[in-house]
C-alpha cells in the first residue's frame, strides 16, 4: 500500500496494490498498516512515465562523436566516421544504454521505445546489443526495440538493408522502423516496412519528414498507404516536422487521414528544435509537427525525448519531464496536456495500459515532491520515486542548502 499520495486534483488518498495493479483507493486516514507500506508523505502520484522514441544506442556520444556543425547531416557523417573508425563497439552499446536506461528510470520512466540502427553489413550487432542491455532491467522497464533500417530499403540497392532486417528480426525487434521521407520513393520503403512488419506480426514506427521542406508530405503516403493494404498492426509515424509547415487546410486534410489511418504520431523536440532551422535565421521554425490540428480530430499524439548526448542533439537529462516543459513552451500546450503526451498517450501507443489512477490499472507511478502537475514539469525536482507494477523500483532524493554567512 502506498499511503498518503495526493492525486493531481490536490486529495490525499491511501492506494492499495495487488498483483501489480490498483486493487482500491481510499481516503487517507493515517495510522500503519499491517501491510507493506510505502509512506510518501504527500508527495504528488502521477502515471509513471514513459520515452516513446529514444536511441539507446547512439545515447551519451556527445565526446565520442562530436558534430561540429550542429546540423543532421553533419550528426550523419561524423556517426559514420566513427563507426568506421571503430569507435562503436558492441560492449560500448551495451555500457552507454545501460546507463541511459538507468536515468530514465531514476526519473520516474517504466517504458521505453528505442530506435537501433539496422544496417547492410551490419546484422543484428546493434539489437542484439540493446536486447543484451535490457536484460538487467527486466522487471523494471517495458523496452521495445525498433530497428531503424538504413538507406536504402528498397530495391536491389537495399538487398543488405534488407537482409540485416531479417537478421535483426530473428534476434528481437519489436517493431519495423525506416525513413521513407528520405528514399528515392517514399511509399515503396512504407511498403517494405508494412510488408516485413506484416510477415513478423509487429507493427512499424517509421521517421517520417524530418526536414523542413513543405513540398515533402510522406505523412499522407504513410496514411494513405496503411488504409488501402489495410495494414492491421500499430502504425506510429515519429517526427512529422513537415506537417507543421502547411497551411492550417492541410494541416487538418492530413490530420483526418491519420485518424482514420489509426496512426500515433510522437513529436520530439529535443532533437527537432536542435536540428532544425539552422538556415533560418529570420522567424525560425521551431521543427515541431502540427499537435494541435492532429489532437483536434483524434489523433493520439505522444512526446519523447529522441537523441539524448550524442552527435544528433549534445544536451538533454534522459527525463520525459524536459520533454513536457518544452511541449509547454514551444508546443504551446497545457501542463497537464503536456503530461499527458509523456505518459499515458505513449503508453496508449506502445501497446500497455494506461495509468488513469483507477481501480484495475497498472500500478507504474512517478511519485514526486511536487504540488501540482505544473509544478513538476516547471522545477522537475529531483526527488522521486519510481514504481513498476507496485514495487518500488527506483528512488532518488534531492537535498539543498543556503549557506549563509553568520550577522
Amino acid at each position: 500500500m502506498l499511503t498518503n499520495a495526493r492525486l493531481s486534483d490536490g486529495s490525499l488518498v491511501n492506494v492499495r496494490i495487488s498483483h501489480g495493479r490498483i486493487s482500491s483507493i481510499e481516503t487517507a486516514s493515517g495510522g500503519p498498516s499491517s501491510r507493506a507500506v510505502v509512506d510518501l508523505g504527500g508527495w504528488l502520484l502521477l502515471p509513471a512515465l514513459a520515452e516513446p522514441h529514444a536511441h539507446l544506442d547512439k545515447a551519451l556520444t556527445a565526446e565520442l562523436v562530436p558534430n561540429p556543425a550542429g546540423d543532421l547531416q553533419g550528426a550523419i557523417d561524423n556517426w559514420i566516421a566513427a563507426a568506421v573508425a571503430g569507435k562503436i563497439t558492441y560492449e560500448g552499446i551495451i555500457e552507454r544504454a545501460v546507463a541511459a536506461m538507468e536515468l530514465l528510470l531514476v526519473r520516474g520512466t517504466t517504458a521505453v521505445r528505442t530506435h537501433v540502427n539496422v544496417m547492410a553489413g551490419a546484422g543484428s550487432l546493434t539489437t542484439r546489443a540493446i536486447r543484451e542491455a535490457a536484460r538487467s532491467f527486466e522487471g523494471l522497464l517495458e523496452i521495445q526495440i525498433v530497428g531503424l533500417c538504413g538507406l536504402p530499403m528498397i530495391g536491389s540497392e537495399g538487398a543488405g538493408t534488407r537482409a540485416a532486417l531479417a537478421e535483426s528480426l530473428a534476434a528481437g525487434l519489436d517493431v519495423v522502423g525506416g525513413c521513407p521521407h528520405l528514399e528515392t520513393d517514399g511509399p515503396a520503403a512504407i511498403d517494405v516496412a508494412i510488408e516485413a512488419a506484416t510477415e513478423a506480426g509487429i507493427g512499424i514506427d517509421l521517421h517520417v519528414d524530418e526536414m523542413l521542406d513543405p513540398s515533402v508530405l510522406t505523412l499522407r503516403d504513410l496514411a494513405r498507404r496503411v488504409i488501402d493494404t489495410g495494414f492491421a498492426g500499430p502504425v506510429a509515424a515519429s517526427h512529422c516536422v513537415t506537417l507543421g509547415m502547411q497551411s492550417a487546410a492541410v494541416q487538418t486534410e492530413v490530420a483526418e487521414l491519420v485518424a482514420e489511418a489509426g496512426i500515433a504520431v510522437f513529436t520530439l523536440p529535443q532533437t527537432n528544435l536542435f536540428l532544425q532551422g539552422r538556415d533560418s535565421p529570420t522567424a525560425t521554425p521551431r521543427g515541431l509537427t502540427a499537435v494541435r490540428a492532429l489532437t483536434d480530430v483524434g489523433v493520439l499524439v505522444g512526446a519523447g525525448g529522441d537523441n539524448v548526448q550524442d552527435p544528433f542533439n549534445v544536451v538533454g537529462r534522459s527525463d520525459p519531464l524536459e520533454t513536457a516543459a518544452l511541449m509547454v513552451m514551444a508546443g504551446h500546450q497545457t501542463p497537464e496536456e503536456a503530461y499527458h503526451m509523456v505518459s499515458n498517450a505513449p503508453r496508449r501507443a506502445m501497446g500497455l495500459d494506461p495509468v488513469t489512477m483507477t481501480v484495475g490499472d497498472p500500478a507504474d507511478f512517478l511519485a514526486i515532491d511536487a504540488p501540482s502537475i505544473r509544478g513538476a514539469i516547471a522545477d522537475a525536482p529531483m526527488s522521486r520515486r519510481t514504481f513498476r507494477a507496485g514495487r518500488l523500483v527506483a528512488s532518488i532524493d534531492q537535498h539543498s542548502t543556503v549557506h549563509r554567512s553568520p550577522t
